[in-house]
């Protein structure tokens, strides 16, 4: 049962050595960051949004949330950080 543990431990990072990625992430399986999902949760926007669909997804939702219309500055940070981790995202053309 140990040899089969350490068999399967240099496998993986074989994989991690020679492909860049664990095995898992080969296997398909997304890995997506909670901060990442909660961003497209308050935007209201699909995995594979465009960056114009959150651009006006952002401005739909501060319109709702502005401290003028009753919302607090705190929504508009939020909304801002969102907007900016998803569009970060979107540039850096990281794969989930």
């Amino acid at each position: 049962m140990l040899k089969l543990l350490w068999l399967v431990l240099l496998a993986s990072l074989a994989c991690k050595f020679f492909f860049r990625r664990w095995p898992w992430e080969l296997l398909g399986v997304p890995h997506v960051s909670p901060e990442l999902e909660r961003a497209r949760a308050l935007l209201g926007v699909r995995r594979d949004a465009s960056r114009i669909e959150i651009l006006e997804a952002h401005k739909r939702y501060l319109a709702v949330v502005h401290p003028d219309r009753g919302g607090s500055n705190d929504q508009v940070y939020e909304a801002n950080a969102a907007r900016d981790l998803l569009l970060g995202r979107l540039a850096a053309n990281i794969p989930e």
